[in-house]
């Protein structure tokens, strides 16, 4: 299978990892080959951490600027802020809700307007999926299953051949049993976004 790249970005505390660990897993139940990088970046709440999954046949997990296939982004500045690693035919999915950075917060910082930023990624990519997934999360039951709702519109986009069920299946055993069902409900809120949501 030729290989897929996907970047994932998020701040600290969004849930980074565990979208990893499913998207992984789903991988595995659907016989992809897959790797995976460590996360980079800070591990505490409000730092930038950044992960990369390559699906396929690949020999390595770096992806290099203009190299990902796929962006998917849990905070719009750090959706932007990746956006270097993007090529002309790659698609992006990004959480429009700003978490803005202790920078912003104290005065020493402009967070990026929000339409500029849409049109920017919109002019350097071939799709950009913009939505509110914390309204969605929150519709869910937790503001802390954005990374599901995003990968409900990952997995819908049908860039990775990971079926709806496998994915529900990674979620089961992936997460933990109390948020199974807040997860699920957000992964199929997130499922349902249009692939034409700008």
């Amino acid at each position: 299978m030729k290989a897929t790249r996907l970047i994932i970005v998020a701040v600290g505390g969004q849930g980074n990892l565990l979208a990893s660990k499913v998207l992984g897993e789903a991988a595995l139940l659907s016989g992809l080959p897959v790797r995976m990088s460590e996360i980079h970046g800070m591990a505490q709440r409000g730092g930038v951490v950044e992960s990369a999954i390559v699906f396929g046949d690949a020999k390595s997990t770096i992806i290099s600027d203009g190299e990902a296939d796929v962006l998917v982004g849990f905070e719009p500045s750090e959706t932007l802020r990746a956006l270097n690693k993007c090529h002309q035919n790659t698609t992006v999915i990004t959480n429009m809700a700003p978490l803005p950075p202790f920078t912003v917060a104290i005065g020493r910082g402009t967070y990026p307007d929000l339409e500029q930023l849409k049109t920017l990624i919109r002019s350097k990519t071939k799709q950009l999926i913009a939505f509110d997934a914390v309204e969605m999360a929150e519709s869910a039951g937790s503001v802390m299953a954005v990374n599901i709702v995003l990968l409900g519109a990952l997995i819908r986009t049908g860039i990775l051949p990971i079926t709806r069920e496998k994915l529900e299946a990674a979620i089961r055993t992936k997460t933990k049993a109390s948020f199974v069902d807040v997860n699920l409900k957000a992964f199929a809120l997130g499922f349902g976004v249009s692939a034409d949501v700008q």
